[in-house]
Parts: structure tokens; C-alpha cells; sequence
């Protein structure tokens, strides 16, 4: 199966479907001499996985990494680091009446067009569940990334359904089950999601994700730019049908005078550019945001159609999350990561040993 592998000289590849006995990734390119262990790839699997509040899906995965390949006494190697997660806590029985059926928003009826054949147990390949190797192959980057760079990746939820969510600052990201920038109005998100957990409906929600410390330089014009690598990547989240770089869509009423982002010898006057200029970055904020359509798993029975072409009525059992966006935020910051990372590697190998007389300006006027 094609498409399953993310990055130029960081090459990730995932492997395993939502259901099947593990799941897992190949990581390539990484540099050798990187302190490595499972304790540094753990915690974003963490707080990824499911089951973590009563407003996800309760699948009760341990999401437990191994490292089998790659790593020699606590050090990567040069060589292929291989990332395997078990499943624990499959229930394939739920999906028993979606075998010859096509559940509407879903990618049953595209992928039996186009393979003639496929796994209907939570969505099989196509399962959000295979972001998880993506989170942990990220965990290797961002560490790289730090230590090399200072770069740094964070995300938070800015909204959920119809209600914008206020941001307050980023300390409270962590405290939440949102990743909301907000302490004040959780309560008010929590019963918006126990209502529509009730009605066995679901809604989208919109992610930021920035990326701070990212040297000057990454990215190859034409066709590999940065933000398109980075666009490129961050469709490839599922059911993510949306991406803005810096000021996206508002740039259209924005006018010339206020889009450009002016500089002084003090900095950047604004960062509309999100932090990319002609594909290349320019030492501020990368900045992201992406929309999550709503769940297509809901208990609301939908029209569809069966094998054979007849009409019938789809009904989806199972454990699923009212709003799958509620998990994006640490999924949308690993794809940030591994995008970064491939493009530093890039412009190392061609452009590491190119120096300018014009000093870096700050990233930003404070």
C-alpha cells in the first residue's frame, strides 16, 4: 500500500490497522548518537491515547511503545528505529453489521472501490487509531530538535462545535481534556459534549499548533516548500478537511499594507506569514491551525447503501469520541515536528555551511 510513509531523509512509515494485533512505525534518517529510550517517547503517546476522559472514546488502550530496532545502549544508531504499539482492548464484534454496508463520512466505500477489499473493524488502515506511531516518531524529532535547535512545539484547541473557546494562556493546555488555552470555561465545553454524547450526535473543533525556535532556512522552493509539506502533512491527520498557515483565509480581506509582515532591526513588525516566507522559514513562529470535520461514528441512524447497491440504514455501535478533535492537538504538534525535522536534515545536507553578513533579526517585536 502506497502513502504510508511521511519525509525526504526523516522518513516515517506506518504500519497496522485499529484493529489487527499492533501497530507501528519505521523511522528513518534519524541521526546517530541521540540519547533514546522508551521513557522519551511515552509521554506524548500519553496524551494521545484514548480513554482518557468521559468525552472520548473509552477504548482502554495502554498505547505502551517499544523500541525494537535502532537504539544501542541508550543511543540511536544511524540505522532504522522500529516503534511498536500493541492493541490491547479491540472489540471487533461491534463492527460485525458494517461488513457489507458503507458507513456515511467514512472511507468503507472509497477504499472497497479502490482495493476490492478491506478491513471494517474501526476502519481498519484508515483509523485514526494509526496516528499514534506518527505521535511516537515525533517524540524522537522534538527531542532532536531541542537539543540541536531550541525548537519547540505547542498546540492548543480554539474551538469546539459552535463555541469559540477563549484563549487565557497556555499553562492551562495541560489541565484540561480539551487542550484548551483555558481554565474559566471547561464546564461549558463539558456539558456541550454530554449533550451531544446524549442526542448520539458529534461536532468538528479547530487546532493550533506553533512551532518556536525554528532556525532560518528550512524549506525548498518550489514544489517542497515549507507550509506545503507542512499542509501536505497535516491533511494527512484524519478527518482534518482544513489548514491555515499564519493568517490564512483572513489574508483575503487583509490589504497589502497590513499583510506584509514590515522588518526593523528589532524584529518582525507581525508574523501574517505564520512564520514561512517563499516556502522558506524566517526564524518566527511557525503557526498553524487546522479544522477536524465531526465524527462520522455517530449512533444516529444515516442512510447508506449495502454491497450490492441496494438502500438500507447504517447505525454505528461501537466506542467513539463525540469530537475527534478533542485528541488532535498532540497529533497535529507531532506532524509540525516531523515536518520541521525532515527540512533541518535537508537543509543541512545542502545548505549547512552557507553564512550571510546580514545578522538574524529577532522573530518578533515583543
Amino acid at each position: 500500500m502506497s502513502g504510508s510513509t511521511l519525509g525526504t531523509l526523516f522518513r516515517v512509515t506506518t504500519f497496522g490497522e485499529s484493529h489487527g494485533p499492533a501497530i507501528g512505525c519505521i523511522v528513518d534518517g534519524c541521526p546517530p548518537g541521540l540519547e533514546l529510550s522508551e521513557a522519551d517517547i511515552q509521554p506524548e503517546l500519553d496524551r494521545r491515547r484514548p480513554g482518557t476522559s468521559r468525552h472520548v472514546t473509552q477504548r482502554q488502550e495502554e498505547d505502551k511503545v517499544e523500541i525494537v530496532s535502532g537504539v544501542f545502549e541508550g543511543f540511536t544508531t544511524g540505522t532504522p528505529i522500529a516503534l511498536v504499539i500493541r492493541n490491547t482492548d479491540q472489540r471487533s464484534k461491534d463492527y460485525a453489521n458494517l461488513l457489507d454496508t458503507f458507513r456515511p463520512g467514512h472511507a468503507d466505500y472509497t477504499y472497497h472501490h479502490k482495493y476490492g477489499r478491506r478491513d471494517p473493524r474501526g476502519g481498519g488502515r484508515a483509523s485514526a487509531r494509526l496516528t499514534a506511531p506518527a505521535v511516537g516518531a515525533a517524540a524522537i524529532a522534538r527531542k532532536w530538535l531541542k537539543q540541536q535547535y531550541g525548537t519547540t512545539f505547542f498546540g492548543h484547541m480554539t474551538a469546539i462545535g459552535t463555541i469559540a473557546i477563549v484563549f487565557e494562556g497556555f499553562e492551562h493546555v495541560a489541565g484540561n481534556p480539551f487542550f484548551a488555552a483555558n481554565a474559566s470555561d471547561i464546564p461549558r465545553l463539558e456539558t456541550y459534549m454530554d449533550e451531544l454524547r446524549k442526542a448520539g450526535d458529534s461536532c468538528g473543533a479547530r487546532i493550533a499548533v506553533v512551532a518556536r525556535g525554528v532556525p532560518i532556512g528550512l524549506g525548498e522552493p518550489l514544489y517542497d516548500k515549507l507550509d506545503a509539506d507542512i499542509a501536505h502533512a497535516m491533511m494527512g491527520i484524519n478527518a482534518v478537511k482544513g489548514v491555515e498557515i499564519g493568517a490564512g483565509f483572513a489574508a483575503v480581506s487583509q490589504l497589502g499594507s497590513m499583510h506584509g509582515d514590515e522588518l526593523t532591526p528589532d524584529g518582525f513588525a507581525a508574523n501574517n506569514a505564520g512564520g514561512v516566507l517563499g516556502g522558506i522559514s524566517t526564524g518566527q513562529d511557525i503557526t498553524v491551525s487546522i479544522a477536524v470535520k465531526p465524527t462520522s461514528s455517530i449512533r444516529t441512524p444515516r442512510r447508506s447503501i449495502d454491497r450490492a447497491g441496494a438502500p438500507t440504514t447504517v447505525e454505528t455501535f461501537g466506542r467513539h469520541d463525540p469530537c475527534v478533535g478533542i485528541r488532535a492537538t498532540p497529533i497535529a504538534e507531532a506532524m509540525l515536528a516531523l515536518v520541521v525535522m525532515d527540512h533541518a536534515l535537508r537543509h543541512r545536507a545542502q545548505c549547512g555551511d552557507v553564512r550571510t553578513p546580514t545578522p538574524p533579526i529577532a522573530a518578533q517585536i515583543p
